[in-house]
């Protein structure tokens, strides 16, 4: 992307495009009288149509689970695209041409030029198909494939190819296909050679790696030589290119992403055929990074298939070998835990077998059975850790201690340390009050002793832990549009669980109750604001862009809060459970009867924030 695009041509392309011809690609739409048309919602499950299209207006809705928008909306939301993404994608259906503004740091690529690339690799993709299914010279390539117990269907719904042992094949086929040698080397199909260009890939199986809206970007290929004096590299990915950055991109998701969002459930595998044996197998959410390591972007695309902003949903499985590799991978994970709200998971193969061979050797059932058997992150990490440690003598134990009270000290979701304590307990052998001592010991030594929230300006809250997600949005939609959220002060005070979010929310309390009108609002709240870190987290929200992905409204607004609102009556409902199966409905049956007549007053205010949180989709 070369800036932002402009407003007006947002607007060309919405009004341009027919709605229902879009939605058509994804639903069966038939007439429903008085101009508008339905078909079954690709939302939900339904048996009975409730999903309408309004050509006339631009517009659908869903009255079954209330999903309504314009066609940007319904592409963004049905393919998982941000809105650039989705303009981009749409100013190109009808021959469009986008002007970008420019703005502070970012690209300039040239107009048209990702169009040009996309379409290079997509013709690509099609002559490595047919390479793979009519060239001789790929008889090895088909031969790996069907030794990994993969027949021609597989390879054709993951379009794998074969790149011809010919110095320039590709080359020349694209350029008859009118493009430069210039695209090409610059969407790292074709490199310079001794004698001119020559293709970058040359006798290997390849992986078209497709973005999120199905494009092809880059390749992954296997190299098939046996040949001794033969000394590239076994896997080689495409270069980084305008249209392929390998740190955002994730091999498989255009082909899991429906079913990730669906199963609230991602399964991250090592290879390219481990993505394959898996979704052979029934595993339909698993990907794979391209040949990098899975990093915070990969995070980001997958919270958001995920949902990841509710703490109640949501699962992300790694696989590993269960050798001392795995066993580092997994504590490499244990940090990018941290970033998941969703719970995180460990599937380990003791064998050291990976996805594949698992499935060459043992069947479907087995790459199942695999994925069945997987354990807490944290379980796994922590057991790695205490592993090479002789747990019969007293020495064992404690050095076992020393080096694992320090992971479970490091669990950002404090709720979870002391179960935590009591099961490295349990597997060491000793005490609870002896590791739970030594947990905070770890805790102590690893965080140097802070003040209070109020006299310590480090204090402040991570702006990208998707924990708090939800309660700096709607502090940014409360001091940013204030006229949009006039409830703000029916919100929990324990729905702010972070010291400064909880300050910030007094602050605009007090402010609220000195103003009849905004106009000088962020004015008044700074002015409220003590001591000076407070006031820097107030410009800060103040001026962070608010993520709702259309236009702000109340309704937004709305939306933002029920859903914080819920999260916390959420969980005071935990609580309350807990406290339930402690009373003795016998002994105390008044105490046990209040407290459950709470929890269904509880549950019904629940239900109610959730219809109201919803009601923005």
């Amino acid at each position: 992307m070369a800036g932002r695009i402009r407003d007006e041509d947002v607007a060309h392309v919405r009004e341009h495009l027919a709605i229902d011809e879009v939605i058509g690609d994804y639903v069966q739409l038939r007439n429903a009288g008085g101009g508008q048309k339905k078909g079954l919602c690709p939302f939900h499950d339904e048996k009975s149509p409730s999903f309408h299209v309004t050509p006339a207006k631009g517009y659908f809705h869903c009255f079954g689970c209330q999903v309504g928008g314009d066609v940007i909306s319904f592409l963004m939301k049905i393919d998982h695209l941000s809105f650039t993404e989705t303009v981009e994608r749409l100013a190109d259906r009808i021959g469009y041409q986008l002007r970008y503004e420019d703005g502070a740091g970012a690209s300039h690529q040239v107009p048209g030029m990702r169009a040009r690339l996309v379409e290079a690799n997509r013709l690509a993709s099609l002559f490595y198909q047919e390479q793979l299914a009519t060239s001789p010279s790929a008889q090895v390539g088909r031969e790996f494939l069907v030794a990994r117990n993969f027949d021609a269907e597989v390879a054709k719904h993951f379009a794998v190819g074969y790149s011809p042992d010919e110095w320039d094949s590709l080359t020349k086929h694209l350029r008859g296909k009118g493009f430069s040698i210039e695209e090409l080397t610059l969407g790292g199909l074709s490199q310079e050679g001794q004698r001119g260009p020559i293709d970058r890939f040359r006798h290997r199986l390849m992986w078209p790696i497709k973005d999120m809206s199905g494009d092809v970007v880059g390749f992954g290929a296997r190299k098939l030589s046996t040949e001794a004096n033969d000394s590239s590299p076994k896997y080689l990915n495409s270069p980084e290119t305008p249209v392929y950055k390998k740190s955002s991109v994730l091999y498989g998701l255009e082909l899991a992403k429906k079913e990730i969002a669906r199963k609230r459930q991602v399964v991250v595998v090592e290879g390219y055929t481990d993505v394959m044996a898996a979704h052979s197998a029934g595993i339909t959410t698993a990907v794979a990074t391209c040949g990098t390591a899975f990093g915070d972007e990969h995070i980001r695309i997958l919270r958001r298939l995920l949902m990841d902003d509710d703490a109640f949903r949501g699962e992300v499985i790694f696989t590993f070998d269960g050798d001392a590799a795995g066993q580092k991978a997994a504590l490499r994970a244990f940090a990018d835990d941290q970033k998941f709200v969703s719970q995180t998971f460990v599937a380990v193969e003791q064998s050291g077998l990976d996805p594949c061979e698992l499935r060459q050797q043992q069947g479907d059932g087995a790459v199942r059975d695999l994925i069945a058997r997987r354990v807490p992150l944290f379980e796994f990490a922590i057991k790695s850790r205490i592993a090479g440690y002789n747990l019969e003598s007293a020495e064992g134990r404690v050095a076992a201690l020393a080096v694992a009270a320090p992971l479970v000290a490091q669990i950002r979701d404090r709720s979870l340390r002391p179960e935590y304590a009591r099961l490295l307990a349990g597997w060491l052998g000793m005490e609870v009050e002896a590791v739970t001592g030594a947990i905070v010991r770890s805790n102590r030594q690893s965080m140097p002793l802070r003040p209070p929230v109020e006299t310590n300006p480090a204090w402040r809250p991570d702006p990208s832990d998707p924990r708090l997600a939800l309660e700096r949005e709607v502090l940014k939609v409360v001091i940013q549009a204030p006229a949009l959220l006039p409830s703000f002060s029916e919100i929990e005070l324990a729905a702010f669980t972070h010291p400064a979010y909880l300050a910030a929310r007094s602050v605009i309390d007090t402010t609220a109750g000195e103003l009849t009108d905004f106009s000088d609002w962020i004015e008044t709240i700074l002015r409220n604001s003590e001591p000076e870190f407070l006031q820097a987290l107030v410009r800060e929200l103040a001026v962070e862009p608010i993520r709702a992905t259309g236009v702000l409204d109340e309704r937004y607004a709305e939306s933002v809060a029920s859903r914080l609102r819920e999260l916390a009556v959420s969980r005071t409902i935990a609580e309350l459970k807990s406290k339930l199966q402690r009373i003795n409905p016998v002994d105390d049956a008044d105490v046990y009867n209040q407290a459950f007549m709470d929890l269904v007053q509880l549950e019904a205010r629940r239900r109610d924030l959730h219809e109201r949180a919803i009601g923005d989709l």
